[in-house]
């Protein structure tokens, strides 16, 4: 279970499926039409008309996210954002059963801050727990699952409120500006599998709470331990297919110390592929940038992975090479040319046909552009200049898990340094990770294998 407080209270009940929830997960667009929302909703709507452009989070992702009780400041966020390998961050946003009710950092801008610099958020909620849990209710003035099947044996009660629950966290989300097609998760603590009511009115309440959460706009992940309400609906899926409904992406609490979303108390089909993550290290202190917080660790695999998406420069010229050489008169690297006539032409300095030839305009390009930067003008183009060009925009920070064309220039940039030679792709993988250490350790920086403002600095610099 993820950071209940802040000096961390560990719950290693149900062996190694203990712990609460942590860091979350997915993509997903499901867009089912919305019912009448309840009247929570309407209000959280127009409360978080400002904050619409947030992106959808997590979004497809591949790599590793903590999770904390309290919402870290700012300062603290930005420290992890630049030495952390940390790209998701698990947050407690809903629910009366949380023991961090009071999240003075939680707000729609430290939200739309933290989206904007690249955090994936996986926010969490945490209501109404199995009835058979004596660890709840926590507060006088929240409750368990009700665990009576009704006449029917449908557990009525308990679907009532897991429809309202997804209300209730829905409300929360949009009030907090999380747009919808975002992923949200319920933390169903670990409880005891074999006691056939509380299990089945747990089934029931989550089964209503996916219902529901669909239909308010936003798609469903729940977390729990391996052994208990994962392996619940993991059963189900296997055993009663089309009786309940599912969630869209699980989060496995499995303490094993492996970096993966595997656990043999679940089939390995399910959820498969891009529909786990799995908190895989239980509260622990970590310290990046002079920085340290006590956090559960996650391996994420959401959605379609990591996708940078197609880029399209110059009408298809290619500009990704395992090599930048410098360029001169009398050069015969023909697509290198192009790809920098095609940078030219993009900021300006040429505006003729991209041949692939080393002539007069190009060179008038070439100085064109040397000039605007504050650099020696030359009929070459230099390794140096090459690195420059290619870190020239924005600067975001960048390690494993991210993707994007800011990941293509950075790495355009470390190949013409000389570092690598592994041809752009946009995603920030292994290959990526060693590259900027080994430009680190050649600058004498510290060596993160993140790309952050200070390497970024360097490469605008130039620097090989």
């Amino acid at each position: 279970m993820p950071s209940q407080h802040p000096a961390r209270t560990l719950v290693r009940r149900l062996g190694a499926a203990a712990g609460t929830l942590a860091l979350s997960a997915a993509l997903l667009t499901t867009t089912t039409p919305a019912a009448t929302p309840a009247t929570p909703v309407v209000a959280a709507k127009a409360a978080a008309k400002k904050t619409v452009t947030n992106p959808v989070t997590p979004g497809n992702f591949r790599g590793y996210g903590f999770d904390q009780c309290l919402a870290p400041t700012q300062a603290k966020m930005d420290a992890w954002l630049n030495h952390s390998p940390y790209l998701a961050v698990g947050i407690y946003i809903s629910g009366d059963s949380r023991a961090c009710r009071d999240q003075p950092n939680l707000t729609p801008t430290w939200i739309s801050t933290q989206l904007r610099k690249g955090w994936r958020l996986l926010p969490i909620a945490l209501g109404p727990q199995a009835s058979c849990l004596d660890r709840f209710p926590r507060y006088d003035d929240d409750f368990k699952i009700d665990p009576t099947p009704g006449k029917d044996g449908r557990y009525g009660k308990a679907r009532k409120q897991g429809a309202r629950e997804a209300e209730k966290n829905a409300a929360d989300a949009e009030a907090l500006g999380l747009r919808h097609g975002s992923t949200l998760w319920y933390d169903l603590e670990g409880f005891t599998l074999s006691n056939t009511h509380c299990r089945e009115s747990a089934l029931a309440f989550v089964s209503a709470w996916v219902n529901r959460i669909h239909q308010l706009g936003y798609v469903s992940g729940m977390y729990s331990g391996a052994s208990s309400g994962i392996k619940m609906v993991d059963d189900a899926r296997v055993e009663r297919p089309g009786k309940f409904k599912l969630p869209k992406f699980i989060w496995i609490a499995r303490w094993d110390g492996k970096a993966n979303t595997s656990t043999d108390y679940i089939r390995e089909d399910g959820w498969r592929p891009g529909g786990r993550m799995k908190q895989y290290l239980g509260g622990h202190d970590e310290k990046y940038g002079n920085v340290t917080i006590n956090i559960d660790t996650n391996y994420l695999d959401l959605g379609k992975g990591n996708n940078p998406g197609t880029e399209v420069r110059c009408n298809g010229i290619k500009t990704s090479f395992g090599s930048y050489p410098a360029l001169k008169p009398g050069t015969t690297y023909k697509g290198r040319v192009q790809a920098l006539q095609c940078a030219l032409k993009e900021q300006g300095h040429y505006p003729w046909r991209m041949h692939g030839k080393y002539n007069k305009r190009t060179q008038a390009g070439v100085a064109a552009w040397q000039k605007a930067n504050g650099l020696p003008t030359s009929t070459t183009f230099s390794e140096s200049n090459w690195v420059r060009m290619h870190s020239l925009g924005a600067r975001p920070v960048l390690k494993v898990g991210s993707a994007s064309n800011a990941v293509r220039r950075l790495q355009r940039a470390l190949v013409a340094t000389g570092v690598t030679k592994e041809v752009p792709t946009g995603i920030y993988d292994g290959k990526t990770k060693a590259a900027v250490k080994s430009y680190q350790k050649r600058r004498k920086m510290t060596q993160t294998g993140i790309a952050n403002p200070v390497v970024w600095r360097y490469l605008y610099a130039g620097v090989r």
